[in-house]
């Protein structure tokens, strides 16, 4: 009788641990089309600002974890960009998908005054765009860079039907100007699908279509910038 009971209570275990054991391995699986840049080895295609108001580099000693891309620069803003058809493709697929990176922000100053600063995640087609305009872009913001935060933060949005016509709530679209408010718009026949799947380039930049800022310093870092395919469970 012992002997019987305690197989009794073992099989009744196991029955409560396997579906718990399979959780992990369903959530691993939506995330196998995870893309991400490090610098561990190199920058993976992501660059940063750079020239006359300064540069961008590989900081070893800092990161989330170590290393990161850092810039210092003065201008009107800053922008990280990659256009490796490894990271364009990926919007190509029409999966939902979701993007983001970590940031560090040691200081943005304005005449001399801390300042913040809005980041925009931004999707640029470079083919074909209205007269006037480099490119056709669907960007949204993704939160407020603030000296007052210390430390790294992780900023992300995720897309969820990347075959929408209309633009989802929060984004924008650039490569036309609504000719009442002057504000940025997509142009005639764009649609946020077909600039999302036909996107040349991928940014992260705090200059929002549409707003004029002036000369600001800059000091940033940026690591773990990722792309994650969320394949259907």
């Amino acid at each position: 009788m012992p002997s019987t009971m305690s197989t009794s209570r073992l099989l009744a275990a196991l029955a409560t641990l396997l579906p718990a054991l399979a959780l992990p391995l369903a959530s691993h699986a939506a995330d196998e089309g995870l893309r991400i840049a490090t610098f561990s080895k190199n920058s993976a295609g992501w660059t940063g600002p750079g020239g006359i108001g300064g540069a961008s580099f590989i900081n070893k000693k800092s990161g989330n974890a170590a290393p990161s891309l850092q810039t210092k620069f003065e201008d009107f803003g800053i922008t990280f960009s990659e256009q490796k058809p490894s990271w364009t493709g990926d919007l190509k697929t029409g999966n939902a998908f979701e993007i983001g990176l970590d940031v560090n922000v040691h200081d943005i100053v304005f005449f001399h005054d801390s300042v913040t600063r809005d980041l925009a995640v931004e999707f640029r087609d470079y083919d074909n765009p209205a007269d006037g305009y480099p490119y056709t872009s669907v960007w949204y913001i993704v939160g407020t860079l603030s000296p007052a935060n210390k430390g790294w933060q992780h900023y992300s949005v995720t897309v969820a039907d990347p075959a929408a016509t209309a633009l989802p709530q929060g984004w924008g679209g650039y490569g036309a100007e609504d000719p009442v408010t002057y504000e940025p718009k997509l142009p005639p026949g764009r649609t946020f699908a077909n600039v999302i799947a036909g996107a040349d380039e991928i940014v992260f930049t705090t200059l929002i279509p549409g707003w004029v800022y002036g000369f600001t310093y800059f000091n940033v870092g940026v690591d773990n910038l990722f792309i994650r395919q969320i394949t259907p469970q």
